[in-house]
């Protein structure tokens, strides 16, 4: 059953603390990478977008979700638990020796996993396989994939991008998480791939661009992609690196904040801005 706007948001606040809680346990992760894609995850997973059965994870007909930036698998692991794939004080064994929740997803061993994900640039093409497979199969579900801006510099995403517009596959959906940051400094300073839309857009796709940390907005999006037909869709979400924390990581002065958690001192003034 879909959750209510304000059920999501306040899931989505839910999900944000599950995020720094369990990255500072770790003492490493990726929290700012995982924060920004908070609104659309929770959106997909509880907003009535995404068909699943925790009880059966490999149910053929279940909709995809692909995250191909997978150094943000807290956001992802946020979301399964919460769902119920595994239980969810599990969260808190992320990065520990033994535990199935990994520095990166890794779907032999954790349930609603639907791919191993952590080299940038392979999860579109991953998608296009599925979107395919559906098509072949005779079936109707729909696959998703997060990307984020900086992996749109490999050239895999846009052989991927010409090949779902070449098959018009509007079976799948990418997400980019537009947070302008990637790990050694702004995506635009690295390799400015503006106009993003525009570029998905020339390839053939269905385009979209929105605040992706606004929750009505990308209910909205989420709506018109699966309306779309004869196309892939491509869904800009304009984000903030580190969103919920933002005021602690002015202090910290540290915009970026890439690939490191918080300190256990800072982890109370981090869940009380995120409410």
């Amino acid at each position: 059953m879909a959750e209510s706007l304000e059920e999501l948001r306040a899931r989505a606040q839910s999900v944000r603390r599950d995020i720094v809680r369990m990255t500072t346990e770790a003492g490493s992760g990726h929290p700012s990478s995982s924060l920004s894609a908070v609104e659309f995850m929770t959106a997909i997973y509880f907003g009535g977008f995404l068909r699943y059965d925790v009880k059966n994870p490999h149910w053929p007909d279940r909709d995809r979700f692909i995250l191909s930036k997978g150094h943000a698998a807290p956001v992802l692991y946020a979301v399964l638990g919460q769902a119920g794939f595994f239980p969810h004080d599990q969260i808190m064994t992320l990065r520990k020796l033994g535990s199935p929740l990994e520095g990166h997803p890794n779907m032999t061993r954790l349930a609603g996993v639907e791919a191993s994900t952590g080299s940038l640039g392979q999860g579109l093409s991953l998608g296009v396989g599925h979107a395919l497979a559906a098509r072949v199969d005779k079936k109707d579900f729909h696959t998703y994939v997060m990307t984020g801006d900086g992996e749109l510099g490999e050239g895999q995403v846009w052989e991927a991008a010409a090949s779902a517009a070449k098959y018009k596959l509007d079976n799948l959906t990418v997400i980019v998480d537009r947070n302008h940051f990637q790990q050694t400094g702004a995506s635009e300073d690295v390799l400015d791939m503006d106009p993003i839309d525009g570029k998905f857009a020339a390839f053939g796709w269905h385009t979209q661009a929105l605040q992706g940390n606004d929750m009505e907005e990308v209910l909205i999006a989420l709506k018109r992609a699966r309306a779309v037909k004869g196309q892939p869709t491509c869904i800009l979400s304009l984000t903030r690196k580190g969103q919920g924390i933002l005021k602690l990581l002015t202090k910290l002065k540290d915009e970026n904040y890439h690939g490191k958690p918080l300190a256990p001192k800072d982890l109370d003034e981090a869940l009380a801005e995120i409410g």
